[in-house]
């Protein structure tokens, strides 16, 4: 059943990675300015959430284009990978709550609210795949590409932030 997916996670997956490495090249440009080091725990919370992500998506990718011979496997481990997101944002949520920064209501939502909640669908996504194949795959789908736009979202962003005067 999966192999259907197989061009589409391959595309997917593709993107992700690029989009990894295209986060790595502005992180390491970035932190040559003195204000970009300002802040590690900025930057664990609205940087490295994005890489985080990107890696779940070619995560979940190579999972769902592996040659299975049950659907439970690749269950499992995409539940596993849904259930580490929840996990891993509820952590970003709290060190969010720390910073001297408040995030404003667009903040709130794109680096917080829609990943746990795209998370939460990989999870359910993923638990129903075995049983119920063509809405799990489909769910699973949906979260790999909200996810890859909530990267985009965010990378942008965050250089934006970085690059433009704070005086706007």
């Amino acid at each position: 059943m999966l192999s259907t997916w197989s061009s589409f996670y391959i595309m997917i997956g593709s993107s992700a990675a690029a989009l990894t490495g295209l986060m790595f090249v502005v992180i390491t440009l970035v932190t040559r300015d003195e204000d970009a080091a300002r802040s590690r725990d900025g930057v664990s919370t609205y940087s490295t959430p994005t890489v985080v992500h990107f890696c779940a998506v070619l995560l979940v990718s190579a999972v769902l284009v592996a040659p299975w011979r049950a659907l439970v496997h690749p269950a499992i481990l995409t539940a596993l990978a849904g259930l580490g997101g929840i996990v891993y944002v509820a952590r970003v949520i709290a060190r969010a709550r720390r910073l001297a920064y408040t995030p404003d209501l667009e903040d709130w939502v794109w680096y917080h609210i829609l990943p746990l909640l795209t998370y939460i669908v990989l999870f359910a996504g993923s638990i129903a795949l075995p049983n119920a194949p063509p809405e799990g795959a489909l769910a699973i789908a949906a979260t790999v590409v909200i996810l890859i736009f909530i990267g985009i979202h965010n990378a942008w962003d965050v250089v934006t932030f970085l690059a433009l005067p704070h005086d706007l």
